[in-house]
């Protein structure tokens, strides 16, 4: 980077050296196109260090002297936390979990009951929104914040339920910032999750914790380890369940849905059929309008999950038959209805069937335009049109990548 560019200079090359557009730049910081182009022109100076932070973290850039050109230790040490993608929300998230205080700030006491509701609002929101990452993203700060101050300040029974909405909390942001947050982010909520729950000792939160714990197991590389722990987590609820609330009951099944995913990307297509026949029997034993509220599972939520086992297993055939037999609206999760359309699209691909794929992302975009942007499984479908698509789908692939974020013309 020359020493002598502009900070707006340098914004354009880094938008350009990673093959960015302005749209998708502004987009990501929430500001018009018209913004962003006064910016790199230097007909606006860029004076807000939020702003900053955001621009840094969609440009994938650790060391705001980079932007800036300010060879200064502030500048130096500031650093934007970046998973595999960027959103602006994520340093402000990054300040909640991580400068936590050790000591209970001088505000008044938080109501248990009152946290859970919040925290039970925040799951509806993440289930039903289109843009469920940004909106949720905006409340999790001071949602991580108050749960902390719950569980410092109060005590007994109060206390308990303070524990269990706290894990429920760094759950949801643990789903909230899935590949935005850099490793060390990810590893820390989730063993507070847990923590949290085990402090409480509830075992349908520990069986949720466990459930996200294999989320970020399963996603970094480590199959083995996320199977064991919700196979522990399952035989830990597994005793309860009789009489149990069904939310205890869901969180069992969502465990057996989990595992047979797990499977299936190991290739181990008996293993991945047998969690799932238990993930359906549970459903079968439930309410038929059941959902349970963070995970989703339930009848339509089992059915979904064949179609991810299917194409994980490379069965395309079969994933798209069953996915056939679907009714997409039976589930009430925008998120978990756009990334069905995208396991679709990922079976359509495996047959070679471009034409079919871009159809089905263009749906799923249309339904959950974030889920779509921010899920690694979605970008390489799209990627794969954008970059293979015959010469008639070459516009339309283009503008699905282009909306999605990815590298497309400048």
């Amino acid at each position: 980077m020359d020493a002598d560019l502009t900070t707006g200079e340098r914004i354009r090359v880094l938008r350009e050296s990673r093959g960015m557009s302005r749209p998708v730049l502004a987009q990501l910081c929430g500001r018009g196109v018209e913004w962003l182009k006064k910016i790199e022109s230097g007909e606006r100076e860029l004076t807000s260090h939020p702003l900053l932070l955001q621009l840094a973290a969609a440009l994938q850039v650790a060391d705001l002297s980079v932007i800036t050109g300010a060879d200064t230790p502030a500048a130096a040490a500031t650093a934007a936390p970046l998973g595999r993608l960027a959103h602006p929300g994520m340093p402000d998230i990054w300040s909640a979990v991580m400068t936590r205080s050790l000591t209970p700030a001088a505000a008044g006491l938080v109501d248990a009951a009152a946290l859970q509701g919040r925290v039970d609002q925040m799951w509806r929101l993440w289930h039903t929104s289109a843009r469920n990452r940004t909106e949720v993203g905006a409340l999790l700060p001071d949602l991580i914040r108050d749960g902390e101050h719950a569980v410092r300040t109060l005590d007994g029974e109060q206390r308990r339920r303070a524990q269990v909405a706290l894990s429920d909390i760094y759950r949801l942001t643990g789903q909230a910032t899935a590949y935005v947050a850099p490793a060390e982010l990810a590893w820390v909520v989730a063993d507070r999750a847990l923590s949290a729950a085990q402090a409480a000792d509830q075992p349908a939160a520990i069986a949720a914790a466990s459930w996200n714990l294999g989320n970020i197991l399963r996603e970094t590389a480590y199959a083995e380890e996320a199977l064991r722990v919700v196979e522990e987590a399952a035989d830990l609820i597994r005793p309860h369940l009789d009489g149990a609330p069904d939310d205890w009951r869901g969180i069992y099944g969502a465990l057996q849905l989990h595992a047979a995913v797990t499977a299936a990307r190991e290739g181990r297509e008996g293993d991945a059929w047998r969690y799932w026949e238990r993930g359906d029997q549970v459903a079968k034993n439930l309410p038929v309008a059941y959902v349970h509220p963070s995970t989703v599972f339930g009848r339509a939520n089992v059915d979904f999950h064949a179609v991810s086992v299917a194409t994980d297993l490379k069965k395309s055939v079969r994933a798209i038959g069953l996915a056939d037999d679907i009714d997409p609206d039976a589930m009430p999760s925008v998120e978990r209805r756009a990334r069905l359309w995208v396991e679709v699209a990922r079976g359509h691909l495996q047959r070679g069937d471009r034409t079919a794929a871009l159809h089905v992302m263009q749906m799923a975009h249309r339904i959950g335009a974030e889920t779509v942007s921010y899920t690694p499984s979605a970008r390489t479908v799209a990627a794969d049109l954008w970059r293979n698509s015959p010469r008639s789908m070459r516009a339309e692939s283009s503008r699905l990548a282009e909306s999605v974020g990815i590298a497309t013309v400048g």
